[in-house]
Parts: structure tokens; sequence; C-alpha cells
């Protein structure tokens, strides 16, 4: 009589597995770096970012602790899933100032050569056309930096620790 072979468990691999305190995961912020459980508690901080998370084993949630911005991802076995927040309001409300502070001041200042134009052929013709998309310019980049730093966009984190790292080899 034959025995039947016992069938064997398949052992999950490596890149498929739940969230533990065990193992390391790359980190959901910086996208660059390892998150592992710090000693003597039961949250996570990433060796590059040096952001500090707490989980929710049995949902696989990571929630980032050190930020104003609420913000958590689901495991998925593999990678980081946002997790969608319920703040659409505060979300629709920076959204709204951040177009706001990109528009009006270009509107103001395309308003005021509009109003004022400069005589033509003269030297400086070409300088509201320039002041405008300056100030569209600086406007837009700092509105977008402001959202990099709120929301720790990826890029922006990364940016940002390269050059404390490099200022720092500098002194």
């Amino acid at each position: 009589m034959m025995q039947p072979i016992p069938k064997l468990e398949p052992s999950p691999s490596p890149e498929s597995r739940r969230l533990n305190y065990h193992d390391v995961y790359s980190c959901p912020v910086c996208r660059y770096g390892q998150i592992s459980v710090l000693t003597l508690t039961e949250s996570f901080a990433c060796n590059f970012c040096r952001h500090i998370f707490t989980t929710n084993l049995q949902d696989q949630l990571l929630i980032i602790a050190d930020s104003l911005q609420p913000m958590a991802w689901r495991w998925t076995g593999r990678s980081w899933k946002i997790a969608h927040q319920k703040d659409s309001d505060l979300t629709l409300v920076v959204w709204l100032l951040g177009t706001a502070l990109v528009i009006f001041p270009t509107l103001i200042v395309g308003l005021s050569a509009y109003i004022f134009p400069p005589e033509e052929g003269s030297y400086g013709s070409w300088l509201p056309r320039f002041w405008i998309g300056l100030t569209f310019l600086s406007h837009l980049t700092f509105v977008v930096w402001l959202l990099a730093a709120n929301y720790q966009l990826p890029f922006y984190t990364v940016l940002k620790i390269k050059l404390r790292e490099f200022l720092a080899r500098q002194q």
C-alpha cells in the first residue's frame, strides 16, 4: 500500500510576507532607506530619512508618527500602498490656496503691465513680460516646495537628506 505524499506548504517568498516586527522593509516616505523596529518599542524607524512610524499589524497598516500631515500605508506583502485618509476637506483647501498663491500675484503683475504698458521699441519693453513670467515661476516653485514638504514626497525627502549630508561633508 502506497502512503500518501504529504503536501508541503509553500514557504512565503522573502518578497511576499506579512508586516511584522522582525523584518526590515523599504521606507514608504523616502523609498531609499529601510525601516526596522525600534528597540523596546512597537514602532518602526527609517535609517535614511529618520521618520518614525506606528503600526497596526492586524490591518497591515503603517502610520507616520512624526509629521503634521496624517499619512498611512498598507503593506501588500511586497510593497507599500497608500491608505487613503479622510482629510479630503483639508486637501482641497491646501490645493485651492496653492493655486491662489500662484495665480493672483501673477494676475496683479500682469494687470499692472496691461494698465501701464511700456512704450513700444523702448529699451526696457521686454521687462514686464519677463517680470510676469518670473512672478509665475517663483510662486509656483514656492507652492511646489510647500506641498512637497507637507506631503513628504520621496524626491523632496531624498534631496533634503542628500543636501544635508553634502553640507556636513563641506564643513
